[in-house]
Parts: structure tokens; sequence; C-alpha cells
């Protein structure tokens, strides 16, 4: 399965916040249990200031060196690190470890029920690392496994809450797989159901206490990345890093699904405030999202900047083609041609395509290169960027008085259309908005350009918002029925997602 880099976004950081402080509440034994010191090294590692996590583990594995949460613990650390320093070597030499592991944690009780929880969270860890990393075939086994270790808990103790958790995220996400792949999710026999995971994510949220932040976590990516949020979901998000000013993943958790739902500006100001004192592990990414924020608002010399600021310090290789194409835009929508011309040429050069972003950075370095990128294109990305980052009185004036004729190419016709609608439709436009989208999949008829896929997705939501449920569905098949497209993973999860919650 090919998970979209959107997709395992949603997936990693829910499990960024799995709090196992409840394993102290009384239900622990000798060989597994999650003292204070613990407990502050887990609330450390989650702030990503793992320096200080790691010395309060050894601190611990000096006077308890027996005690089953320090795998746990060991391998959650482990995670952080890799997602975030895309560090390949450490990827090598820790996975490794992985084995290990589960084999120590196989060892603990077996009437316990947390000894398959904390195997199933152990493969979970492994299996982004792996995703993120293109071991996807490992990663998939990692994800069967942790599922059916989860179930088999589930029939072994029905009451424990806690299982349900992890439980409920895999239903969700994997009945939003896109169709192609459902046939190997019922050969392999995991069970997707959106409604019933999101049910049993609000049981945890109802009857466990300790559990009840890391469930409505969960919920809230849920519905940024597969879903969609509500006004309230959304303002409880803003709300997270002011209640905790010293958790830097807490800033980018914010900053990063702001800026997904167009509220650059908010997020801007949150991403201002993360914390990033040498305490902290580096993450060099965040300097990528201020980027993305400074292109947004048109701000291209400073954005370039802070583009070249990632690319410096970042060792990994997710996002630094997308990156170099960010940077030749700053250059070609100010008419520097020939420095533009020599940073396209670095695209095809650096990192890897297993996001989608880099996927398309790619894609578009060689269109460019074999000459069928036309000046008439500026403008279409001048309002796209703007209209992304919700700046949206800039993208319509972007655009100005441009219309479908003031474009030679039929693609550029199609993106103009579409991106008329989605400015619009932020806009609260939505009626007014439908037209451009029906044009767009008009202009899109057999080809690979994905404006038409999105604009059938787009018109699936209006229509859902309108209780218009059959216009509705045939706009989340139609979003579905193309082939080929760079953002087809992503769309087709909205779709089948959107199409579930439906019941079609």
């Amino acid at each position: 399965m090919n998970f979209s880099g959107k997709l395992f976004w949603a997936v990693f950081l829910g499990l960024l916040f799995l709090n196992h402080g409840y394993l102290e509440a009384g239900e622990s034994d000798t060989r597994l249990e999650f003292t204070p010191r613990l407990q502050r090294a887990y609330f450390e590692i989650q702030k990503l200031r793992l320096d200080k996590a790691h010395t309060l583990l050894d601190q611990e594995r000096s006077q308890n060196p027996d005690n089953g949460a320090l795998i746990y613990l060991d391998n959650y650390a482990d995670m952080y690190y890799l997602l975030i320093s895309e560090d390949k070597a450490a990827f090598d030499r820790l996975s490794e470890k992985e084995d290990s592991r589960l084999d120590a944690l196989t060892r603990l009780p077996e009437n316990s029920p947390f000894q398959r929880l904390l195997r199933a969270e152990v493969r979970l860890h492994w299996a982004f690392a792996k995703l993120k990393f293109g071991s996807e075939v490992s990663a998939c086994w990692d994800i069967i496994k942790a599922y059916k270790l989860l179930e088999e808990n589930r029939r072994k103790f029905p009451t424990f809450v806690p299982t349900f958790k992890s439980l409920g995220l895999l239903h969700v996400l994997i009945g939003s797989v896109p169709e192609q792949y459902t046939w190997v999710t019922k050969v392999l026999g995991l069970t997707g159901d959106i409604e019933g995971g999101l049910r049993e994510l609000n049981l945890v949220q109802a009857k466990d206490p300790f559990f009840r932040q890391e469930a409505q976590l969960i919920d809230l990516l849920l519905h940024a990345y597969t879903l969609q949020l509500s006004t309230a979901q959304i303002m409880e998000l803003k709300a997270m890093p002011a209640s905790q000013p010293d958790n830097l993943l807490l800033h980018f958790f914010a900053t990063s699904v702001l800026m997904k739902e167009g509220r650059s500006e908010e997020a801007l100001m949150i991403l201002n405030k993360a914390p990033r004192t040498s305490d902290y592990i580096p993450f060099p990414f965040l300097d990528y999202l201020r980027a993305e924020i400074l292109l947004q608002k048109g701000q291209y010399d400073q954005a370039y900047t802070y583009y070249d600021r990632f690319q410096r310090d970042f060792r990994g290789f997710n996002f630094l083609k997308d990156s170099y194409f960010k940077q030749f835009l700053c250059r070609w929508l100010t008419n520097r041609n020939e420095e533009a011309k020599a940073l396209i040429g670095r695209v095809v050069k650096v990192g890897k395509t297993i996001t989608e972003s880099d996927q398309y950075a790619e894609k578009f370095a060689e269109t460019y290169r074999a000459g069928q990128v036309k000046d008439e294109q500026k403008v279409l990305f001048e309002a796209r960027y703007a209209s992304d980052g919700g700046y949206l009185q800039e993208a319509e004036q972007a655009l100005g008085n441009y219309s479908e004729t003031s474009f030679s190419e039929t693609s550029n016709k199609a993106e103009f259309n579409y991106r008329r609608g989605r400015i619009l439709q932020k806009m609260g436009q939505s009626t007014q908005s439908l037209p451009y989208f029906e044009r767009s999949i008009v202009l899109t008829q057999n080809t690979n350009l994905y404006f038409g896929p999105s604009s059938a997705l787009q018109m699936g939501y209006i229509y859902k918002r309108q209780s218009n449920k059959p216009q509705a569905i045939a706009s989340f098949k139609k979003a579905m029925s193309y082939k080929k497209h760079e953002y087809k993973n992503s769309i087709d999860n909205k779709a089948r997602a959107a199409l579930s919650e439906l019941g079609a």
C-alpha cells in the first residue's frame, strides 16, 4: 500500500501523543511499572526534549533494569528521533532492535492486557518509521500484526478500554483505504469502519480519564487529515500550544494542521512561539513551514532564505525536492529566470519521491526542463499559494481580470477554473464556485491533471454540506474515478472517507 504523505502525518502524529500514564494507575505488575521518573521521561519525549528523557531512562535502568516500561519508552524516543531527523544510519542501526524489544515484551505476563497493547504500539512505531524511510512492505506487515494484537486484546479483555484508542485509529484509517486496496485489507482480515472507529475513540474519551486527552487528539487528527474539522475542533486545536508553552511538538502539530486548514496567519503566530533552544531536538522542518507561509504571503525573498536554512540544517531526504522547487518559484515569480533555471536543476538531484510534494516537484522540474512551462502559469502559482494559506483577498487580486481565455494551454485553463472555484468556496460562496469546478472537470477529461479530481472532491463536500446526498455521492465517486494523478492517494482517501460517512 502506498500511504500518502498527509495520511502518514495523520497516523504519525496520532501515535506521538499516546500517553501511557494509565499503566501506573493500578493494573501494572512488578515487571511493568510506569514509575514517576518514567512518567517524567515520557512527557519529556513528548516535548521533544530527548536528551533529558534519556537521562531519566538511564537513571531508572540503573535501579530497575527489568522494568518492561523501559522497553516501550526506549522505542518511543527512537521513533521521535527517526521521524524528525530522518537519520538513515540511525534507522539502520535502531531497526535491528525491533525484534528483541518485541520478544522482551512478549515475556511479560500473558494475563495482562498491557502485554499485547505495548507490543502493538511498538509495531506501530516501527511501521511509521519504516513508512518515512520508504520501507512500505515491512511497515504494512507491522501494521497488520499490530491490528491483530489489538483485536486479540479486545476479545480477551473486552472491558479494557485503552485497547480502543489505537484500534479505533486503525479502524478509521483502514476504512479510508483507497478502493483499489480494499481487496487487500479483506484478504488480510483487516476490518475498516470509520464511524465505528470514531465511536471507539469517543468511548475512550467518555470512559477512561487517563486516555481521554489522547483519544481527543487522535480524533482531531483523523478529522484534519482524513475527514473534516469542525469549527469547535479548530478552536480546540488553537488552544493546545498555549496550554503547554514548553511543548515543541504541540506547536508543530498546531502549526501544521492550521496551515493545512488554510489558516497560515494563525499558524505563523503559533510557530513564532515554538521553543527551539538547545534543550530540544533539532527540528529544521519548522524552517520549512515558515518558508511555506512566507511563500503564501508573497514574501519571496524571505521565503527563499528559510528554505535555504532548511536545506542547510536538514540531514534527511523528504521535502528536499519540494524546497528547491519552491526556491525556483521564489526566483521565477520575481522574473529572475536565470537563477530559477539553476534551481530547478537541483530538484532532480536531491532527496526522494516518497511524499506527494516531492513527486510533484520532480514532475514539474521535468516538464520545465522540457520547455513545456509557460510564463502564463506564474499568476496561477501566485493565486494557488495565497489561496492555500488563506490569503484570499491576495489570491483573488492575483487573478484580477483574468479569465479562461487569458490562457493558451488547456491545462492552464483547467487550473484557472479550479483556482477560481477554490477561492470562491473558501470565501463562503460555494454555490458560485460550482460552475468553475464543473468546467475544470470538463477540461481535464482523459488527462492526468489533478484539477479534475480535486474539483470533484470539493463539489462533493459542498453538496454534502447542502444535504444533497445523491450529488455528493456522485461527486466523491467521480473524484475517485481518475486513474493517475499526483494526489490520487490523498484525494481517494478523503473521498472514500466521505462516502463511508454518507453510508455509500
